[in-house]
Protein backbone atom coordinates (compact mmCIF):
# COMPACT_ATOMS: atom_id res chain seq x y z
CA UNK A 1 0.00 0.00 0.00
CA UNK A 2 1.18 3.30 -0.81
CA UNK A 3 1.56 5.47 2.37
CA UNK A 4 2.61 8.84 -0.03
CA UNK A 5 -0.07 11.13 1.17
CA UNK A 6 -0.21 13.60 -2.17
CA UNK A 7 -2.42 16.47 -0.64
CA UNK A 8 -0.64 16.78 2.78
CA UNK A 9 -0.89 19.89 3.96
CA UNK A 10 -3.92 21.11 2.22
CA UNK A 11 -7.44 22.50 3.67
CA UNK A 12 -9.95 21.49 1.17
CA UNK A 13 -13.70 22.56 1.44
CA UNK A 14 -16.27 19.93 0.61
CA UNK A 15 -19.87 21.57 -0.29
CA UNK A 16 -22.09 18.19 -1.34
CA UNK A 17 -25.79 17.85 -0.59
CA UNK A 18 -25.56 14.15 -0.91
CA UNK A 19 -24.39 12.88 2.67
CA UNK A 20 -23.19 9.43 1.03
CA UNK A 21 -21.12 11.23 -1.64
CA UNK A 22 -20.02 14.29 0.56
CA UNK A 23 -18.40 11.56 3.26
CA UNK A 24 -17.35 9.79 0.28
CA UNK A 25 -14.95 12.49 -1.04
CA UNK A 26 -13.85 13.57 2.63
CA UNK A 27 -12.65 9.82 3.32
CA UNK A 28 -10.86 9.87 -0.37
CA UNK A 29 -9.80 13.39 0.76
CA UNK A 30 -8.50 12.32 4.41
CA UNK A 31 -6.90 9.12 3.18
CA UNK A 32 -4.09 11.34 0.75
CA UNK A 33 -3.07 13.51 3.19
CA UNK A 34 -5.84 16.82 3.59
CA UNK A 35 -7.63 18.69 6.09
CA UNK A 36 -11.04 18.62 4.84
CA UNK A 37 -13.38 21.79 5.99
CA UNK A 38 -16.89 20.15 5.75
CA UNK A 39 -18.76 18.52 4.21
CA UNK A 40 -20.86 21.61 3.54
CA UNK A 41 -24.54 20.75 2.43
CA UNK A 42 -25.32 24.32 1.45
CA UNK A 43 -23.98 27.16 0.24
CA UNK A 44 -24.90 29.21 3.67
CA UNK A 45 -23.59 26.57 5.55
CA UNK A 46 -20.45 26.29 3.60
CA UNK A 47 -19.73 30.15 3.87
CA UNK A 48 -20.34 29.71 7.87
CA UNK A 49 -17.82 26.91 8.11
CA UNK A 50 -15.01 28.75 5.84
CA UNK A 51 -15.27 31.82 7.68
CA UNK A 52 -11.66 33.08 9.41
CA UNK A 53 -10.06 29.51 7.93
CA UNK A 54 -7.35 29.85 5.32
CA UNK A 55 -8.29 27.63 2.22
CA UNK A 56 -5.87 26.36 -0.35
CA UNK A 57 -8.97 24.96 -2.69
CA UNK A 58 -12.79 23.74 -2.43
CA UNK A 59 -14.71 21.03 -4.00
CA UNK A 60 -17.85 22.38 -5.45
CA UNK A 61 -21.40 20.50 -6.25
CA UNK A 62 -23.20 22.59 -8.83
CA UNK A 63 -26.88 21.41 -7.53
CA UNK A 64 -27.15 21.67 -3.87
CA UNK A 65 -30.98 20.57 -3.83
CA UNK A 66 -31.98 23.18 -6.15
CA UNK A 67 -29.92 25.64 -5.00
CA UNK A 68 -26.72 26.86 -7.05
CA UNK A 69 -23.11 26.48 -5.59
CA UNK A 70 -22.29 29.90 -8.29
CA UNK A 71 -22.46 32.27 -5.31
CA UNK A 72 -19.81 30.35 -3.35
CA UNK A 73 -18.01 30.36 -6.46
CA UNK A 74 -17.85 33.55 -6.96
CA UNK A 75 -16.77 34.01 -3.21
CA UNK A 76 -13.58 32.13 -3.33
CA UNK A 77 -12.67 33.46 -6.82
CA UNK A 78 -12.62 37.14 -4.66
CA UNK A 79 -10.46 35.84 -2.31
CA UNK A 80 -8.01 33.95 -4.74
CA UNK A 81 -9.03 30.36 -3.74
CA UNK A 82 -8.87 27.63 -6.54
CA UNK A 83 -12.06 25.35 -6.57
CA UNK A 84 -13.79 22.64 -8.99
CA UNK A 85 -17.24 21.97 -9.98
CA UNK A 86 -18.36 18.76 -9.05
CA UNK A 87 -21.35 17.80 -11.73
CA UNK A 88 -22.85 15.88 -13.54
CA UNK A 89 -24.46 18.35 -16.43
CA UNK A 90 -23.09 19.44 -19.69
CA UNK A 91 -21.30 22.92 -18.50
CA UNK A 92 -22.75 24.87 -21.77
CA UNK A 93 -26.07 24.50 -20.64
CA UNK A 94 -25.83 24.96 -16.65
CA UNK A 95 -22.77 27.11 -16.42
CA UNK A 96 -22.49 30.99 -16.20
CA UNK A 97 -20.08 32.65 -18.73
CA UNK A 98 -17.94 33.17 -16.24
CA UNK A 99 -17.32 29.81 -14.99
CA UNK A 100 -17.70 27.63 -18.05
CA UNK A 101 -13.61 27.09 -18.29
CA UNK A 102 -13.54 26.27 -14.74
CA UNK A 103 -12.42 23.31 -13.55
CA UNK A 104 -14.64 20.44 -13.47
CA UNK A 105 -15.09 16.91 -12.69
CA UNK A 106 -18.20 14.72 -13.41
CA UNK A 107 -19.88 12.27 -11.22
CA UNK A 108 -19.21 9.78 -9.70
CA UNK A 109 -16.04 11.05 -9.51
CA UNK A 110 -12.94 9.09 -10.16
CA UNK A 111 -10.52 8.72 -6.98
CA UNK A 112 -7.10 9.15 -9.07
CA UNK A 113 -8.76 12.36 -11.23
CA UNK A 114 -9.77 13.97 -7.80
CA UNK A 115 -6.26 13.58 -6.51
CA UNK A 116 -4.88 14.55 -9.53
CA UNK A 117 -6.68 17.60 -9.96
CA UNK A 118 -7.05 18.60 -6.00
CA UNK A 119 -2.79 18.47 -6.04
CA UNK A 120 -2.92 21.63 -8.60
CA UNK A 121 -4.39 23.62 -5.26
CA UNK A 122 -1.01 23.39 -3.62
CA UNK A 123 0.23 26.61 -4.10
CA UNK A 124 2.34 27.33 -7.56
CA UNK A 125 0.84 24.33 -9.04
CA UNK A 126 -2.59 26.24 -9.57
CA UNK A 127 -3.34 27.15 -13.61
CA UNK A 128 -3.71 30.93 -13.23
CA UNK A 129 -7.24 31.77 -13.53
Amino acid sequence: MNTNTPLSGLNVLVVEDVFMLAQDLADQLAGAGCTVVGPAPTVQQALDQIDGIALDGALLDVNLRGERSFPLAEHLARDGVPFIFLTGYDSATVFPDKFRDSPKLTKPVDYGLLIEAVSRFRKGDAAPG
